[in-house]
């Protein structure tokens, strides 16, 4: 499905008009509800749409991108404290949750000092995920001629994820559409996401299935169990496909030493 959404999407003769501002979004939505239906989109991923207003925070947000250029250390000091501090709470994580961490070690081969790195990092363990409705994110970004060629097929992936009942229409993320305890972009969610606790739907809300996510993207991207994930390393590398920021990955690596000993 997801797939299609792309090939469909790369016909220029379907693209919806992009805008700079609100005036033509909801001309927009017209116009993209005939690609999204195109792409396999049902009548619940195109009710959601339908109400979808524009988010003039997202757009803020975008503008104001500056990037990470701090210095490691003042990255760590920033988002998470101090590595102790924050490996202690993700310690008292995996001891709660043990045996699940554990399956997914074996199952994936990503171990859970990585995995609950970057649980915190992303949403303090799953006590911020965000305030900006996904649905109206997700497709304000991809109707702003920005970055539309990259948000569109998340867009679709979005509306997808309504009508398998992954994503409420309501459901709230963080700024660009980003979903969950681990902050998945909706088409990776749909290409990587776990039904861990076998309800039938993947759910980046459910923790668990959050994690079994992040450990199947991780390994889809070419993590190999048993190999160290310190800086110079190929796992370390992967971790590029998660964030681009070197510090990211480099607090990830260091924290998760500290969780897992």
């Amino acid at each position: 499905m997801f797939a299609a959404a792309f090939a469909i999407l790369a016909s220029p003769t379907l693209a919806a008009p992009c805008g700079n501002d609100a005036s033509g979004f909801a001309a927009w939505k017209r116009a993209f509800a005939q690609e999204a239906a195109a792409a396999g989109v049902g009548a619940a991923g195109l009710q959601a749409l339908a109400n979808a207003q524009y988010s003039q925070s997202t757009i803020n947000a975008d503008r104001n991108q500056r990037g990470v250029r701090y210095e490691l250390n003042e990255f760590i000091r920033i988002r998470l404290g101090s590595l102790d501090n924050f490996a202690g709470q993700a310690r008292r994580m995996k001891s709660q949750n043990a045996a699940f961490l554990a399956s997914l070690e074996s199952t994936y081969g990503v171990p859970s000092g990585i995995l609950l790195a970057i649980h915190g990092m992303e949403t303090g363990f799953g006590r911020n995920m965000g305030n900006t409705p996904v649905i109206d994110s997700i497709t304000t970004v991809a109707y702003d001629c920005r970055r539309a060629d990259f948000f569109t097929p998340h867009a679709i992936a979005a509306l997808i994820l309504v009508d398998r009942g992954g994503l409420a229409p309501n459901q709230r993320g963080a700024a660009h559409g980003e979903m969950g305890h681990t902050q998945f972009l909706p088409g990776n969610a749909l290409r990587y996401g776990v039904d861990a606790n076998g309800d039938g739907r993947v759910n980046l809300y459910d923790m668990g299935d959050a994690l079994a996510s992040t450990a199947n993207f991780l390994r889809q991207k070419g993590w190999q169990p048993g190999q160290p994930y310190q800086e110079g390393s190929a796992n370390f590398r992967v971790l590029d496909e998660w964030n681009a920021a070197t510090v990211y990955q480099q607090a990830i690596a260091l924290s998760a030493v500290r969780i897992d000993r």
